[in-house]
């Protein structure tokens, strides 16, 4: 074969990409933890799935705009998008919905401690989905995070059973979800933009309705504190950085694997459960939680 009919050489992402796509998740990760949490504990928000349809249609707006003023390109939508995209829509309501009723009922540092459970359940689901295979040293640092966890939980004297529920499904739709996004990224029609669009296009009107028929809708729409410029700052701000996390994880699973974008936000971790310990008011003390919480 000829070099000029030679097809391209396909290259891994360089250095910096990489290192700042984690940057940006973990910066936003965390920023977005500490901001839902106050609109949901501090303020007591009484919807967490009306924060999540804001943070969907959020999503949708500024990636329709940046369409049509030819920012960013994606595919225009055609019958072929459901097939391409699914299971991404059902994993990301999942994602979306167990994450905001896990941040209203744990504390922060149980909220992240428990997170930790996403990365065993990444590199199952990448080992199984993805074919990938780890090193030994990568397999035990999982475990020793993972036994932490357990520490931490076992000692939890704000136990809350639909809290731990929550959470668990949340790390295994977190997990299913950063495996898939990376698998569907090699769809070069959707790219970024599309599987971002798409995603929320595809779920912000069943939210809705559900949110509609069981009262939830209601409950948001007579919150009292609607009148408060201090919460209508952090619940737009929930909104836009709902964005912001969206597209740094698709970002990070484009340019790392899905495994790493699952350890980069149990790094940022860190800073939310010693900050949690002060933030929200409903973390409970005592020395063996603490020191679960401490192995990383």
């Amino acid at each position: 074969m000829s070099a000029e009919h030679r097809p391209p050489e396909e290259h891994p992402p360089a250095a910096l990409p990489k290192l700042l796509s984690a940057l940006l998740y973990a910066g936003s990760s965390f920023l977005i933890t500490v901001v839902n949490k106050t609109v949901l504990t501090s303020f007591r928000f009484p919807s967490y799935l009306c924060l999540g349809i804001g943070q969907m249609f959020t999503t949708i707006v500024v990636l329709y705009v940046a369409k049509m003023s030819l920012a960013v390109q994606f595919q225009d939508f055609d019958r072929s998008i459901l097939l391409k995209i699914f299971p991404l829509p059902l994993l990301y309501v999942g994602n979306h919905v167990t994450g905001l009723a896990s941040t209203k009922k744990l504390s922060l540092p149980m909220f992240t401690v428990l997170r930790k459970f996403t990365i065993l359940m990444t590199m199952i689901l990448e080992a199984y989905v993805l074919r990938k295979t780890f090193p030994k040293r990568i397999v035990y640092s999982v475990v020793a995070i993972v036994f932490g966890a357990l520490v931490a939980a076992s000692s939890d004297l704000a136990f809350d059973l639909e809290g731990y529920t929550f959470i668990l499904l949340n790390d295994a739709f977190t997990a299913a979800s950063g495996v898939y996004t990376k698998k569907k990224l090699g769809d070069q029609e959707l790219g970024k933009y599309g599987v971002l669009f798409y995603n929320s296009l595809f779920i912000v009107l069943p939210t809705l309705l559900a949110s509609a028929a069981t009262g939830d809708l209601h409950e948001a729409a007579v919150f009292e504190d609607w009148t408060q410029a201090t919460f209508v700052f952090c619940f737009l701000m929930s909104c836009f950085m709902g964005f912001v996390l969206m597209y740094s994880i698709v970002l990070c699973s484009y340019y790392n694997s899905a495994l790493t974008t699952t350890v980069v936000g149990a790094i940022k971790n860190v800073a939310v459960a010693y900050i949690g310990i002060f933030v929200g008011g409903d973390y409970i003390f005592s020395w063996e939680n603490f020191l679960g919480l401490s192995i990383w």
